[in-house]
């Protein structure tokens, strides 16, 4: 049963401000509770294209969005070949060669049944073959990175990807236990991981596994690499006040979020008494929420998942080319 309890799922579609006759890109399938309310609000000459490289996902969507069928593309592919996919698709109006859609949503991070379900290998508290990959076709597993990366490098993407204090020590107690047997299953791991964590740091700040798989998820899915490449294609392909609304729900993913929103933000050197702008500074955005939204007491009583959540929206400013 595919059970997921979709986050910000008003907020992040409202940010989208949905014409009904508009095409619209979601990111990020999942369990398609962004996409339900997408479709929605869609008239007969709207559409969305929805990507997802989970085979789990696309086929719940298949049966729970049966009755928006002729509105609805699922695309099974990773969200960084958004334009090269939107090329791809018959009806999507381009611009100089580059597809344009109305707005685009990403909701990042894994799914509630990739948690739920153990035998994925994403969570710590089931044992299971060590995998991790959101893509069942894509080669590189959490199994290959913890039994042939360098030392080095397994302390690398545990401090970067999951801001784990005790990276090198864990990765020196992974490669010591490989050095005799092959880390397998996410219980052995698990048990690494303590062991390379001082007792009385296990004892506060939940799980004591949870940066270190979070860490060992994104790199197995080079989620970060694939979030900045999506996201500045998915600001080229945003037609002329069309929107971008993402949902992050780690310090890494917001600031690259941020980061990127800024870099296309007009940056005006003019002085202030100049009567219009000669320094060809305009940006190609505006931020809709200067500070990110973040889910409400009620949401977060519902979904504790939810909590690490913010919500970030932009808007493409008219650039005053026709599209065709």
């Amino acid at each position: 049963m595919f059970h997921h309890i979709t986050v910000l799922k008003e907020e992040a579609t409202e940010g989208l401000r949905i014409k009904p006759d508009g095409i619209y890109v979601d990111c990020t399938l999942g369990g398609g509770g962004h996409s339900s309310v997408i479709l929605s609000k869609l008239g007969p000459g709207g559409r969305l294209i929805a990507f997802d490289q989970d085979d789990w996902a696309l086929d719940n969507a298949k049966e729970r969005l049966t009755a928006y069928a002729d509105k609805l593309t699922l695309v099974k592919s990773n969200f960084r070949y958004i334009e090269q996919k939107l090329l791809e698709i018959e009806g999507v109006p381009q611009l100089n060669g580059i597809p344009q859609v109305d707005g685009v949503l990403f909701d990042l991070g894994v799914s509630s049944p990739q948690f739920d379900e153990g035998e994925r290998g994403f969570s710590y508290n089931a044992d299971a073959p060590l995998d991790m990959r959101m893509d069942q076709s894509a080669s590189l597993t959490a199994r290959e990175i913890v039994n042939s990366w360098p030392e080095r490098e397994i302390a690398r993407i545990l401090f970067q990807y999951g801001e784990e204090k005790f990276s090198r020590r864990i990765a020196r107690v992974i490669v010591e236990r490989r050095e005799q047997e092959p880390i397998e299953t996410t219980e052995q791991l698990v048990e690494l991981i303590k062991e390379g964590i001082p007792a009385a740091a296990r004892r506060t700040g939940g799980h004591p596994a949870k940066r270190s798989f979070q860490a060992l998820r994104i790199a197995v899915n080079d989620e970060l690499g694939a979030f900045e490449e999506g996201l500045h294609a998915a600001i080229r392909c945003l037609a002329p006040e069309g929107r971008a609304s993402v949902i992050t729900f780690h310090s890494l993913e917001d600031r690259i979020c941020k980061q990127i929103f800024a870099s296309y933000v007009e940056k005006c050197t003019c002085p202030p008494d100049f009567p219009m702008c000669v320094c060809g500074g305009k940006g190609s955005l505006k931020l809709i929420n200067r500070k990110p939204l973040v889910p409400s007491e009620r949401e977060l009583a519902d979904n504790p998942r939810a909590r690490s959540a913010k919500l970030r929206v932009a808007e493409k400013l008219q650039t005053g080319v026709e599209v065709s």
